[in-house]
């Protein structure tokens, strides 16, 4: 792996967590939103990622003497983004506009606290990609002045 891969390292994470907080801000924006069926009511979402390894992006190049499989990794990816199929919260609330013929209303099966945690961890993510890419501008500067001496 050369110091170049990790620019495309660090840029893959950095997507990655961009989405998970993303992610994280529509369901925290949709915690409280009532409605009047499980079918319309809003689902928690969460990202799905994978990491690429080095492998599939060279395949002449099998790294470190290892197959495939164990490769070093290559960054990450994200799969897709999957509805969380926890149960809504089902509420009594007879005069709220969105109850149903029962009086129930169904909020989102989003835990705030649980968000809040989630985006905190992305955040830092985030910033530990950025310190990463910055380490590794500082380490080829220096490699370029190493010459002039």
């Amino acid at each position: 792996m050369s110091l170049g891969n990790i620019f495309d390292i660090a840029g893959s994470g950095m997507t990655a967590q961009s989405l998970r907080l993303n992610t994280t801000a529509s369901n925290i924006a949709n915690a409280e939103t009532a409605s009047s069926s499980t079918e319309t009511t809003y689902r928690a979402r969460k990202p799905v990622f994978a990491a690429i390894q080095q492998a599939m992006l060279n395949p002449d190049q099998q790294g470190f003497g290892m197959n495939a499989e164990e490769g070093p990794g290559a960054g990450v990816r994200v799969e897709g983004i999957v509805e969380s199929d926890a149960e809504l919260q089902m509420r009594y609330e007879p005069n709220h506009p969105a109850a149903n013929e029962e009086g129930y209303v169904y909020y989102p099966n989003v835990n705030v606290v649980e968000e809040m945690a989630d985006m905190m961890s992305s955040s830092r993510s985030f910033q530990m990609n950025v310190d990463v890419m910055n380490t590794a501008k500082s380490m080829m500067q220096r490699i370029l002045t190493l010459g002039q001496q």
